[in-house]
């Protein structure tokens, strides 16, 4: 997808620290304190323009939410969202999904959402996938014991990979759904993503993953 270019975006960014610190690093460990209310961290990696994380935030007042982006003209639509929603329970962080355990402590996120992830399917560029162990391992280090991985996309080959990686990694499945518009799953909440393409017929899979205990 080729990104419109915003030579604004990051100025935007700058002027609203409320929402999305400068450095997101002075925050490890303290990120309750962005809050309005302390109660559990959710966190979407690749948030894209935020659709997603905006309404689960608005139908779980309970969770606090914080949407990763890496792409400076595409975060900046999250924050529009915010600057005109205002919700308490929603924070912004400009950074990578590979430098997660620079951002957050050990066990500071409840649980991770991907959504409709780049698929990266040439295999030379495996490694870039979300799913790929490089970011399990980060995941996992920001997750607590037993955490979850919460797993969207319409891309076959992606899922199909995302299942041999995971389980690979020694994660187990709490539940795959290989037609999840089609299946009784309850309180399901779209992406930008995943509204176009399930409107041209594209199937949508999903999985829940657990990280196992070492312990």
């Amino acid at each position: 997808m080729r990104l419109r270019n915003k030579p604004w975006a990051q100025d935007k960014l700058n002027e609203y620290p409320q929402y999305v610190p400068t450095d997101p690093t002075k925050y490890k460990g303290k990120w309750q304190s962005r809050f309005e209310k302390e109660q559990p961290i959710h966190i979407e990696v690749g948030s894209g323009k935020g659709q997603f994380i905006m309404n689960m935030a608005k139908a779980h007042p309970e969770i606090n939410y914080i949407a990763v982006e890496i792409q400076t003209s595409v975060i900046v639509s999250i924050l529009e969202k915010q600057i005109e929603e205002a919700l308490p329970n929603v924070q912004i962080l400009h950074g990578d999904g590979s430098d997660l355990s620079e951002y957050f402590a050990p066990a500071e996120i409840s649980l991770l959402y991907l959504n409709f992830s780049d698929p990266w399917p040439k295999t030379r560029h495996a490694k870039r996938r979300l799913t790929s162990p490089l970011f399990l391992k980060q995941y996992e280090g920001i997750l607590p014991e037993n955490g979850e991985v919460h797993f969207k996309t319409d891309n076959q080959g992606l899922f199909e990979h995302s299942l041999e990686s995971m389980s690979e990694y020694g994660m187990y499945f709490k539940q795959v759904w290989l037609d999840l518009h089609k299946s009784d799953f309850e309180g399901n909440v779209m992406t930008e993503y995943e509204e176009k393409f399930s409107s041209r017929g594209n199937r949508i899979y999903r999985l829940e993953a657990v990280f196992r205990s070492n312990k």
